[in-house]
């Protein structure tokens, strides 16, 4: 992928995963639809406009590595799997534990052995590692920018994250300055940052995903 730029990249991964593949058997028929999507447990699989309005402002490219905060079915996971390449590293991470497990299966499905899904440390938010993270996408909307997850952006890194429902892009600079940009209105879940149980109030996850509706 490195001579595409990055809508192509975020077409290409869309067309190479197949939505269905992350819904109960329920709902695949349904795969299609630009809607957010019941997976259970009271969480949804983001709208797919959303959710490639959201890669884009990632701007992920080859070899990066990425996390992927409320991952849900796995499907994010898996997309930003495809943009990395096997020279990158994508973990996701899921609050809700029946969530996780079906989540962590359909990644492993896909056979891209540099991405996995788990379920999130109780008391963590994301997951801290060395040298920071270059791409954070986070799927469920806080109150506030959590300084947890700018924390662990790399320099040069970009985070998209809902945040009061604003669509924000967060870039740290090589010298660990930050600049923040707002990207439309959105709707998501909250964001949960304590821990979770297995109930449908719970966690982070594949969001609501979508444009609030609209008003009269």
């Amino acid at each position: 992928m490195g001579g595409v730029d990055a809508p192509d990249a975020v077409e290409a991964a869309f067309r190479a995963v197949d939505r269905r593949d992350f819904l109960p058997r329920a709902r695949r028929s349904e795969a299609d639809a630009d809607r957010p999507l019941t997976i259970g447990h009271g969480q949804t699989c983001s709208q797919s406009s959303t959710v490639a309005a959201m890669l884009r402002l990632l701007d992920v490219r080859p070899a990066a590595q990425v996390l992927d905060v409320g991952a849900g079915s796995g499907w994010t996971t898996v997309l930003l799997a495809h943009l990395v390449g096997p020279g990158g590293e994508v973990l996701g991470l899921e609050r809700v534990p029946d969530l996780a497990a079906w989540g962590g299966a359909n990644v492993a499905r896909a056979g891209l052995p540099w991405a996995r899904l788990v379920r999130a440390v109780p008391d963590v938010l994301g997951a801290p590692r060395a040298g920071g993270w270059t791409r954070i996408l986070v799927s469920a909307s806080p109150d506030h920018l959590p300084p947890a997850l700018v924390d662990q952006l790399a320099p040069a890194g970009r985070m998209v994250i809902p945040v009061a429902g604003t669509m924000l892009l967060v870039e740290r600079a090589s010298d660990g300055s930050l600049h923040v940009s707002e990207h439309g209105t959105y709707r998501f879940v909250p964001l949960v940052e304590g821990a979770a149980d297995d109930g449908a109030a719970a966690g982070p996850h594949d969001g609501s995903g979508g444009p609030p509706p609209a008003t009269s």
